[in-house]
């Protein structure tokens, strides 16, 4: 989880969210509360069906494990399988990749300064992939198109691509914004194909965007520790959920948007229930 305040942090393992269109999936969409269909206005746009709002939620990265009572709406990895009769989203890295994964991409696709020195995300330990050019964001989509590939194939309702403001971390004049919407409108292009849905996660500076990229729902970390919740609604609506990890953040996210948001409060760790550390807290308890 990235702890910046510019709207930029993230879950340290694998959630991706696919929305599957009018809720026809093997496992989403039969909870209590109902999806909304929203229809992306972004390229290669499908009617795809968005969370139900203000839904109970949880945000299962650290594994999987039976949602408790009363969730509509589960996060997990794209190596998870969905939780039955929820809605599913799930989670693929896909601007980075994984600790330890630099091997399972090409070379060339590794993010390089200008010593040749792969850049890594120090925070997370993640190399950073190289979308800078028409043709490597082509290729590092394919793979990623896989991922979503699979999320839609178990079942899962949406998909939700990591790190898109990793162009902010990347060494001064080799990734710009503009490299981050064109690889995001990729995945956004593919995914709606599959009639799934796609969640921006944080980059707040981005979302005035988001319709022109195809993003129909937001997930985004700590916007009530850095009051950044109202202009993530500003943008998506009531289509935002949000993950807290302090209990000053929950409180001023409850305090500001509890009515009308989800929102959750978690361990950084999102640790599975019953393991050491696990934190779970809603804002009616």
């Amino acid at each position: 989880m990235r702890t910046s305040p510019a709207g930029s942090r993230r879950a340290a393992l694998s959630l991706a969210a696919v929305l599957a269109a009018a809720c026809v999936t093997t496992a989403g969409c039969s909870g209590a509360a109902r999806p909304t269909d929203t229809g992306s206005a972004g390229p290669g746009a499908a009617k795809v069906s968005a969370p139900p709002v203000h839904a109970d939620v949880d945000y299962q990265l650290g594994g999987a494990y039976p949602p408790p009572k009363g969730v509509a709406v589960v996060s997990r990895d794209h190596t998870d399988p969905p939780a039955p009769g929820l809605y599913n989203i799930c989670y693929v890295n896909a601007f980075q990749a994984q600790p330890d994964a630099e091997g399972e991409w090409d070379d060339d696709l590794l993010m390089r300064d200008r010593s040749g020195k792969v850049v890594m995300d120090e925070d997370w330990g993640e190399a950073m992939l190289d979308i800078g050019t028409p043709g490597k964001r082509a290729r590092i989509a394919q793979k990623v198109d896989d991922w979503i590939d699979a999320c839609a194939d178990k079942g899962f309702d949406a998909v939700e691509p990591d790190n898109y403001d990793s162009y902010t971390r990347a060494p001064h004049g080799l990734l710009t914004a503009a490299d981050a919407e064109a690889f995001q409108t990729l995945l956004a292009r593919h995914a709606h194909a599959r009639h799934l849905a796609v969640a921006q996660k944080n980059t707040l500076e981005l979302a005035e965007d988001r319709k022109r990229v195809g993003l129909d729902f937001a997930v985004v970390e700590e916007c009530g520790q850095y009051d950044e919740c109202g202009s993530y609604v500003d943008a998506f609506g009531d289509h935002v959920l949000v993950v807290e990890y302090t209990e000053q953040g929950m409180r001023k996210a409850c305090a500001g948007w509890g009515d009308r948001i989800s929102i959750v409060r978690r361990d950084l760790d999102v640790t599975p229930a019953g393991g050491d550390g696990y934190v779970r807290e809603t804002c009616t308890g």
